[in-house]
């Protein structure tokens, strides 16, 4: 039985694979799977990128964030919270809660994340062209079309 499984899940993740991966204000971006793809219940990308990366502080209003630490070090803030932690760990963070994080090492690191439910993932081709902070009220619009509102600066520039 497991054979089976295997050979349907790996057919499945090939299917529903959405994108090339892409560069997003410094920062490499590999969508591996759409809302679309999985029927709505989530999305999944990487995200890697040298020190220190990282978005500016933000909220998902409508989904919740899972983001497993795949190579460096990441340090991240949840709410008052701040923790880092190394390969192979994980944190999630609730829809509604402020969220960064950074890569404190030279290297940079690389985050495999997942939403849910999915949509939030396609921010990524929607806003590659824009420039930050130059373009922020025009990212800000298409933001909010997915369920994201920034809310403050990056980890380490406050």
């Amino acid at each position: 039985m497991r054979n089976t499984l295997s050979v349907i899940l790996i057919a499945l993740a090939g299917a529903v694979s959405a994108h090339e991966p892409l560069e997003w204000n410094g920062s490499k971006i590999h969508v591996l799977l759409e809302r679309d793809g999985t029927g709505g219940d989530m999305g999944m990308f990487t995200t890697q990128s040298s020190a220190p990366g990282g978005p500016p502080l933000h909220v998902h209003d409508e989904a919740g964030e899972a983001l497993f630490v795949l190579e460096g070090r990441a340090e991240f803030q949840a709410g008052d919270q701040h923790v880092t932690l190394g390969p192979g760990e994980v944190v999630f963070v609730p829809r509604g809660v402020d969220h960064t994080f950074r890569f404190p090492d030279e290297a940079g690191g690389k985050l495999l994340v997942i939403v849910t439910p999915g949509g939030f993932e396609g921010f990524f081709a929607a806003t590659r062209h824009l420039k930050l902070p130059d373009q922020i009220d025009e990212l800000n619009q298409i933001s909010a079309a997915f369920g994201q509102v920034f809310t403050g600066p990056p980890l380490g520039a406050q």
